[in-house]
């Protein structure tokens, strides 16, 4: 009777403890299916981002998937507090300096899946296949209809100039997407030029850094500043969004695709891998290759408003009425590997 007592308080204790840390448990099918083959996936999405398609996954293989959702660098942090004995077969996040960082710290392994290799492409991907891109989203320059021409755009680099002073608004440093954006530009044009870039960027910033893209967009819209960087799909929800403010604040602005003259927008993924820790290892090869299906590329950008990562993929018709545009075909890896360089150039910089 004290053993059960044990039991059960231990397992309240370990609730009580996700709930504190932020994570959330889901399964997908019942508990009582015992025997039945499953798979544990630490997922940096939301829940109702990723779950019908861990849904249909299961309906199609007949594995049950167990789902802990969280913050991105929680999860990693979790990851290495577990160790060897982590549950978690794979881990889903976003950002290429993210997956880089959880490979860099000895959580992934390689996977050998001739599927993978063919339909992600190979800049989208780890050089060592420790992880995969699932979706693609872009960072381009938003700007105010009326407020300014786009014909006065022209590249992340022509920011700088004096005319944008005090008229640009953008997240962070300790923003990822911005630590990757700056990892880029380190790689294509050297550190040198970088830093003057930002220096001359952080002197045309209409308001201290504050907020998500979200609230850069708002900003924007709210007359705070002319131009906002900002990931594409933030703006794809405002556009497909039942709320009336937001569909307005969508209406103020537009896209522009910068550097389409020469290196192309910057890209980056949400991902996925498999863990060093994964007992699991064919159902999590299993899952990594539904996830680059045609059927859930084009769940992805219907719900997550983001590109397919497969070239066969269905653009979905909101993001295509944005327009082609060349993309940065920049080896992802470089962004993580930047990592470390972009965050001390962005503080010198005074990048707050």
């Amino acid at each position: 009777m004290k053993n059960s007592h044990l039991i059960v308080l231990t397992a309240c204790i370990a609730a009580a403890v996700l709930i504190t840390l932020g994570f959330k448990a889901t399964s997908n099918s019942p508990a009582s299916q015992k025997g039945a083959e499953e798979i544990n996936v630490y997922s940096a999405r939301k829940a109702e981002l990723i779950l019908p398609l861990l849904d249909e996954f299961s309906q199609e293989t007949g594995v049950k998937v167990n789902l802990v959702t969280g913050k991105d660098d929680a999860l990693i942090k979790r990851l290495q507090v577990e160790g060897k004995g982590s549950p978690a077969d794979v881990l889903i996040t976003v950002d290429a300096g993210r997956l880089h960082r959880a490979k860099s710290v000895g959580l992934l392994q390689p996977v050998d899946s001739q599927k993978l290799n063919s339909l992600v492409p190979i800049n989208l991907r780890d050089s060592e296949n420790q992880w995969f891109g699932l979706s693609l989203r872009a960072r381009p320059i938003f700007y105010v209809k009326g407020k300014v021409d786009p014909s006065e755009l022209s590249s992340y680099e022509s920011l700088t100039d004096s005319q944008w002073k005090g008229r640009i608004c953008i997240r962070s440093s300790s923003n990822i997407y911005n630590q990757s954006l700056v990892g880029s530009m380190i790689e294509s044009k050297g550190e040198n030029a970088t830093l003057t870039w930002a220096k001359g960027l952080v002197a045309n910033f209409a308001r201290p850094p504050a907020g998500g893209d979200t609230d850069q967009l708002k900003a924007a819209a709210a007359g705070v500043c002319d131009i906002a960087i900002a990931n594409t799909y933030y703006f794809g929800r405002l556009l497909k969004s039942d709320d009336t403010e937001s569909k307005n604040i969508a209406s103020k602005l537009a896209i522009f695709w910068p550097n389409q003259e020469d290196r192309g927008t910057h890209v980056n993924v949400s991902g996925i891998g498999m863990t060093q820790s994964a007992k699991n290892e064919e159902n999590a090869i299993k899952l990594m290759e539904f996830l680059v299906s045609e059927s859930a590329q084009a769940w992805y950008g219907e719900k997550n408003n983001e590109y397919p990562i497969i070239e066969a993929g269905t653009i979905d018709p909101v993001l295509a009425s944005w327009g082609s545009f060349k993309r940065d075909d920049l080896a992802l890896t470089k962004l993580g590997e930047n990592n470390r360089k972009a965050v001390e150039l962005m503080d010198r910089a005074g990048w707050k």
